[in-house]
């Protein structure tokens, strides 16, 4: 449900327009990598197409061949561990809802199983050995799937419950439990229905011997544990480094541990009974590490500045790609910056800086989340807008991940205003040091980011010329009423109760400030949203409008909370790059 727009300038783009032109946005993506049992061939999700969609293609060779499984765009995909199956997450109208279809290799047999109707389904995995799925509808139901019989089986029922595995004999299983910045892990016996707590953490598995693997966040950074009869030992931590995800071979002799450090650069290693062994990486943040069943190749995603989504393998020498793009020449890499905020707290940002004396016309970028973190990666955004001779920072201001346990809870509730005083104290760093032209300073964000944009906007209205705000909450009440239900229950511990904290989320929410608001501010949404649903960005329009505050209203059909298609990401860029030129006195490349 949305509300009614009257008198307001909108741009919407019709469905299967196609972008033209030279932005790297353009440029094809690959991404969730799934070997074959044997390593030798790899399915992925990538949007060379101009939407994202599963290809399989063996390891070594260029031949790909397209997996048909409809119109919707593709999220990701898992190979089955006995190789019979493709498990797809579709994401229907490119709304956060989720659907899971399994399709053999070859394309034949797609058909749904999990996600039907208004139920969204997520967390999925194979677990090994067995055509089992294991998957999770609305963080309420957990269910395997049993491929090779077609059936549906409840494991567990809950509020913010998720199904990590269940164990060889059928008897336990591994469960996430809670809200955001508060999950928890527990082995529940299926015959007595009791759960056992484990650790603090977002992800664990059952190795063979029956010992539990989990990524433990009890302490102040993530440290991989392995559980024997109740007793931790840790496999893999670090005193400045945490441990973001792992992947356990089939026969529990290998564990690969990824590692988010220095201020959210990737590490790789993989760890025997032997030693470990540091993998060499073909970019600066890595995602997804994935086994094949015999444990002979893992695979990764791997990006970079100017060096858009690929997917390798490694078997014990160097990374090998298998749909990677070339980086681009020229491609600005960032300066990480650390400073202290208002409050004495230490934060930190990456720099993309023009060639060239400052100060900078110069644009803060805030990720979504908020626990999130920006890292080193692909941004073709950044690289457009250094290209124009404007700076852009994207701090990780505090409640971002990736820098302990304290951090990414330090905005909680009503620390919330700390983090939009962050927000100041990065202006008057890129001022003070130089950076930023202090009458030409913009801010924009996505989801979080989007609400942290309008927020610093209403909250700081005489430090920045420009704005846009992408898919951001406006109105926490709103919110709450119309997002997804379990987005909802997830979300309160991070912002508060809508009941209970009504004043406090009154006062949070930017609409409540909106006459303060005045610098030109554009603002995009995806029409079928249903995370930040689109009433937030209509009623910031709305306010505008009756204001005469210069905007513009960019809304995407067939777009959910995030752009899939490739010609929608074009056409973002090339708004965005203009509205801000425009704003902050830019008007051509930079030579």
């Amino acid at each position: 449900m949305t509300g009614q727009l009257s008198r307001v300038d909108v741009t919407v783009l019709p469905a299967g327009w196609l972008s033209k032109g030279s932005y790297p946005s353009e440029a094809s993506g690959s991404w969730s990598p799934a070997l074959s049992p044997d390593g030798r061939h790899m399915a992925y999700v990538s949007d060379r197409s101009g939407s994202p969609k599963v290809w399989v293609q063996p390891v070594g060779s260029e031949l790909t061949f397209l997996v048909d499984t409809g119109a919707e765009p593709v999220a990701s995909v898992q190979w089955s561990t006995g190789g019979g199956w493709l498990a797809c997450v579709l994401a229907p109208g490119g709304a956060p809802r989720t659907e899971v279809w399994l399709v053999r290799p070859d394309g034949s047999a797609l058909h749904q199983v999990a996600g039907f109707g208004s139920d969204s389904a997520e967390n999925t995995r194979w677990l090994p050995g067995r055509p089992l799925l294991a998957v999770t509808e609305n963080l309420t139901t957990t269910v395997l799937v049993d491929a090779e019989h077609g059936t549906r089986e409840v494991i567990a029922e809950g509020e913010l419950i998720s199904l990590f595995d269940v164990s060889a004999d059928r008897r336990r299983a591994l469960l996430r439990r809670g809200p955001r910045g508060a999950r928890h892990v527990v082995v529940r016996d299926l015959e007595t229905g009791v759960d056992e707590y484990v650790t603090s953490g977002e992800q664990a598995c059952f190795a063979p011997d029956g010992s539990i693997y989990a990524r433990s966040d009890t302490g102040e950074r993530p440290v991989l544990l392995r559980i024997v009869d109740g007793t931790a030992e840790v496999v893999a931590g670090a005193g400045t480094a945490e441990v973001e995800q792992f992947a356990l071979t089939s026969d529990g002799a290998k564990v690969a541990v990824l590692w988010n450090a220095h201020g959210g650069r990737s590490e790789l290693t993989v760890h025997t009974a032997d030693g470990s062994t540091a993998v060499p990486l073909p970019g600066t943040v890595v995602s997804g590490p994935v086994w094949s069943h015999d444990g002979s190749t893992l695979a990764f995603t791997a990006e970079g500045p100017g060096q858009p989504h690929g997917v390798w393998v490694w078997d014990g020498d160097q990374p090998q790609a298998v749909s990677a793009e070339e980086p681009a020449p020229g491609a600005v890499h960032p300066t990480l910056r650390r400073f202290p905020s208002h409050d004495g707290l230490e934060i930190s940002g990456w720099l993309f800086e023009p060639a060239g004396p400052g100060p900078h016309p110069a644009v803060l970028w805030f990720h979504g989340g908020p626990e999130a973190q920006e890292r080193p990666g692909h941004g073709p955004l950044f690289q457009s807008l250094v290209d124009r001779g404007i700076a852009v920072f994207a701090p990780n201001v505090r409640g971002s991940s990736g820098f302990g346990r304290s951090f990414v809870n330090a905005d909680n509730g009503p620390l919330r205003w700390a983090a939009v005083a962050d927000v100041a104290a990065c202006v008057e760093h890129l001022v003070a040091t130089g950076v930023a032209d202090p009458a030409r300073v913009g801010c924009m964000g996505r989801s979080y980011g989007g609400y942290l944009t309008l927020a610093a906007l209403t909250t700081y209205p005489e430090l920045f010329a420009v704005g846009i705000d992408v898919c951001g909450m406006s109105n926490f009440a709103t919110f709450y009423e119309h997002t997804e239900p379990w987005i909802a229950a997830a979300a309160v511990s991070k912002y508060g109760d809508p009941v209970r904290d009504a004043e406090l989320l009154r006062e949070l929410s930017p609409i409540t400030r909106i006459d303060r608001l005045r610098a030109p501010l554009m603002v995009v949404h995806g029409e079928n949203d249903s995370n930040v649903p689109v009433i937030e960005a209509e009623q910031v329009v709305t306010a505008l409008a009756a204001r005469g505050v210069p905007h513009r209203y960019l809304l995407f059909p067939g777009e959910g909370h995030e752009l899939l298609h490739r010609s929608s990401r074009a056409e973002y860029l090339r708004a965005t790059v203009g509205w801000l030129t425009d704003h902050l006195g830019v008007s051509s490349p930079a030579a």
